[in-house]
């Protein structure tokens, strides 16, 4: 067996199907399903709806294959780290609304000042995995981050209520809905220690910058970050609100990329642009 040959079995178990193992490679639906024909039968077996590793042959190659991937990738990110220029490729993870509401202008900035330095942003809220190389820096929101990770801890974003500036006053108080994160039997702890606690739950919408906007469209009140609700003159904040703290910024690496120049060049970068916006995101900007 070759090292392509341990990647199919790798995606295969990740994806559990040929097309999606498939998409994952960048390669199509026949080229696995004729890697896996000459690959041994007692590595999978067929499951509902695809395939699944078998506990003997299986997962002894499984296993194997898990190791190689890491030797291989942590053989890359060393290589990578030995690159003493400041140029180069850097992967960004961060949450999209730190990117829509927070970083754009910065990010242009950096450009402009760093252009041998090929920045590119992936947006996610959760966290990329630096040990697969997913990215090289993850700015991140949470209290536990993973702990072989290095970096720096910044200081809490905080939340308040919002609504549309005439919400209050052309909405019937029978009418008045919350809009958010999303709805279950049980209503969020945040909304007792509203402004309005008796409000049901209108809406829920997985997406940040989709809450937002419903808010700003009159659709309903919103517990929301500061940075992106202070600034927008559609919204206001419900009386008697006062901004809250919520989880820890911090801006993370992998302990092999920490002394590569480039990405600490973006590490300071990211920062000093979030820490210079440190009013904002705590609430003192409405």
């Amino acid at each position: 067996m070759i090292w392509d040959d341990y990647r199919i079995i790798l995606a295969l178990h990740r994806k559990g199907s040929l097309r999606a193992a498939a998409k994952s490679l960048g390669v199509n639906h026949s080229t696995v399903s004729r890697r896996l024909a000459a690959l041994d039968p007692d590595i999978f077996e067929k499951a509902q709806g695809g395939y699944r590793i078998t506990s003997t042959k299986g997962q002894a190659l499984l296993e194997a294959a898990q190791a190689m991937e890491t030797a291989i990738l942590s053989a890359e990110r060393k290589a990578r780290a030995g690159l003493e220029q400041v140029a180069g490729h850097v992967t960004l993870s961060i949450p999209d609304a730190f990117g829509q509401f927070l970083l754009l202008d910065d990010f242009m900035r950096f450009r402009a000042a760093h252009p041998d330095i090929k920045l590119t942003i992936k947006t996610s809220y959760g966290f990329a995995d630096l040990d697969r190389s997913e990215a090289d820096i993850a700015v991140r929101v949470t209290q536990n981050p993973p702990d072989h990770l290095v970096g720096r801890r910044l200081f809490p974003y905080y939340v308040a209520h919002y609504a549309r500036v005439d919400y209050l006053e052309n909405t019937r108080s029978e009418d008045r809905v919350w809009i958010t994160l999303s709805e279950g039997d049980k209503t969020p702890d945040w909304i007792a220690r509203s402004p309005f606690p008796d409000a049901p739950v209108g809406l829920a919408m997985e997406d940040a910058t989709m809450r937002h906007r419903a808010a700003a469209a009159g659709y309903g009140m919103i517990s929301g970050a500061c940075y992106m609700d202070d600034p927008n003159p559609a919204l206001v904040r419900l009386p008697g609100t006062v901004p809250q703290p919520r989880q820890d910024i911090w801006v993370l690496t992998h302990p092999d990329l920490r002394e590569t120049p480039r990405i600490k060049l973006v590490m300071g970068f990211l920062a000093k642009a979030i820490a210079g916006k440190r009013d904002l995101i705590e609430g003192r900007c409405p």
